[in-house]
């Protein structure tokens, strides 16, 4: 094939490259080594008036290169999980603290009870009216205020973990003068003693906690 390029028209130096990429592109495709039960077998196709030369493994230099680059890369993938999860139950939690205040200042203002009931199971709550009647979103209109972390790729890490009020139940209200009330079941309720929800995402806990009688919110880790 050099033999070929000799006689066409091109320059010395690119006809010495290129018959040069040739010789390796040779050496690769036509030489291989073969591991076999511990034991190195070496196979080599030799073609007329090209010189083969034996192909090796990786160096050393190279391996502990990759190894490098490998740790390099999950240096920083770890951390921006880390991070994300981080990033996400701050969001939540200031989410549910901000729903619960707004849940508190429509009380105030409208003069009855609001609710705001956690479903824990599925990592969602909703904001009710005094009738039970989830009430409209006031920025996203027509739809109702319910929150579904599992389902908001934004919050999708982040986990109800738990609900603890006492009196026992899963409603927090509050009335007209923003104090705080606790419901399980039926219409009944009584005066929140102590409120907290849980949330969890990556190994990190945000508590979102609500006082009694005063209904002041307030997030710790």
């Amino acid at each position: 094939m050099c033999g070929y390029m000799k006689r066409q028209t091109v320059g010395p130096a690119l006809r010495d490259a290129a018959c040069d990429a040739v010789m390796r592109a040779l050496d690769v495709v036509q030489s291989t080594w073969i591991s076999e039960e511990g034991e190195s077998v070496h196979r080599n196709w030799q073609r007329t008036g090209v010189k083969m030369r034996p192909q090796s493994g990786f160096t050393m230099v190279e391996l502990m290169i990759v190894i490098v680059i490998l740790g390099i890369a999950a240096a920083v993938a770890i951390p921006m999980m880390s991070s994300a999860a981080s990033m996400q139950i701050r969001a939540a939690a200031n989410i549910v603290a901000a729903d619960l205040e707004y849940a508190k200042s429509m009380a105030i203002s409208r003069g009855q009870v609001y609710w705001v009931v956690f479903d824990v199971a599925n990592e969602a709550y909703q904001i009710q009216d005094a009738n039970d009647a989830v009430i409209e979103h006031p920025v996203a209109k027509g739809s109702d205020y319910r929150v579904d972390f599992s389902s908001d790729s934004r919050l999708n890490r982040v986990e109800i973990a738990g609900v603890t009020l006492n009196p026992s139940g899963y409603r927090i209200g509050f009335d007209y003068l923003g104090s705080p009330y606790s419901r399980a079941s039926g219409t009944s309720y009584s005066n929140l003693n102590a409120g907290t929800i849980t949330l969890e995402a990556g190994g990190m806990t945000k508590t979102v906690t609500v006082e009694p009688v005063t209904g002041f919110i307030s997030i710790s880790n």
